[in-house]
């Protein structure tokens, strides 16, 4: 495989429609929001998706959820010790993880465990994830359920246990921009590669298949577009804010609170000499 030698920009439109985004569990597991309405996605979850993604697609993650584990490992330090075992230079350590997870050569790792006797390895990755962000303020609506069932054996004698109540959050309507860059200086320090890269963009084209939840149902979130930007040098033609700043998105009614993508005007401003890959998502 051939390191990168490029550097790459890219943004994805995400719409959301009657599902939670992204929970807050400091508040209330409601969408999170910005203080002035807008809908946010932390770039934590978003890489929880990609590396999902990777993993569907056959690839070695380091970073595993407990629910996916595939290797049998129950706990990073596990992964790590095993894997890396006998490892006590900090440059073969981190040049071995990078070539045995994708995740670490793309996003990076810090190895800092217990027995790993003082060895702490930090490795910077390639590709850099924003918090994606919606496009105007969004509509949080909560909708209360109740658990009609008895969770636990009924003893003799005992009453039928009450109903439990509880709550559902979601967005009604909202479209979410998420930004990010492929920087060359750091993936020739981890051997990320152009094949990588194009798994990448993959994984973000498609970041909601498997994915479906109760929060989440299939088809209320999806990749509307991905704009793929690749420079013809390594520092790039322009810089990352400006290629972002390129995509140019406006409500078409100001007055009209957004229920569809289409209540959006999509524009591209021309950057001479660099022109995007547009790729319809799922």
């Amino acid at each position: 495989m051939s390191t990168l030698n490029h550097k790459i920009d890219f943004i994805a439109l995400i719409s959301v429609d009657h599902a939670n985004s992204n929970g807050d569990p400091l508040n209330g597991n409601r969408p999170r929001t910005s203080y002035d309405g807008y809908g946010e996605i932390s770039d934590v979850c978003i890489k929880r998706k990609i590396r999902n993604r990777m993993q569907d697609m056959g690839y070695p993650i380091f970073v595993q959820s407990e629910d996916r584990c595939t290797d049998g490992f129950g706990s990073l330090s596990e992964r790590a010790s095993t894997i890396m075992k006998g490892i006590k230079d900090r440059d073969e350590y981190a040049e071995k993880a990078c070539q045995t997870w994708m995740d670490v050569r793309t996003f990076g790792q810090v190895f800092a465990f217990k027995d790993t006797k003082g060895l702490s390895v930090g490795v910077r990755g390639p590709v850099s994830i924003h918090q994606a962000f919606s496009l105007s303020p969004i509509e949080v609506q909560s909708l209360q359920i109740t658990k009609s069932v008895n969770g636990e054996k009924k003893e003799k004698g005992e009453n039928r246990a009450s109903d439990t109540m509880g709550m559902k959050h979601f967005v009604r309507f909202g479209l979410y921009e998420l930004k990010g860059s492929i920087n060359v200086q750091l993936a020739e320090k981890t051997g990320f590669s152009q094949e990588d890269a194009e798994v990448v963009k993959e994984c973000l084209r498609t970041l909601f298949v498997s994915d479906a939840s109760s929060a989440r149902p299939d088809g209320s979130m999806e990749v509307v577009s991905l704009y793929w930007w690749e420079h013809n040098c390594k520092d790039g033609q322009y810089s990352s804010a400006r290629v972002h700043r390129s995509l140019k998105i406006a409500l078409r009614d100001e007055d009209k609170q957004p229920s569809a993508v289409d209540d959006y005007e999509i524009t591209l401003e021309p950057l001479a000499g660099l022109e995007p890959e547009i790729l319809e998502g799922i």
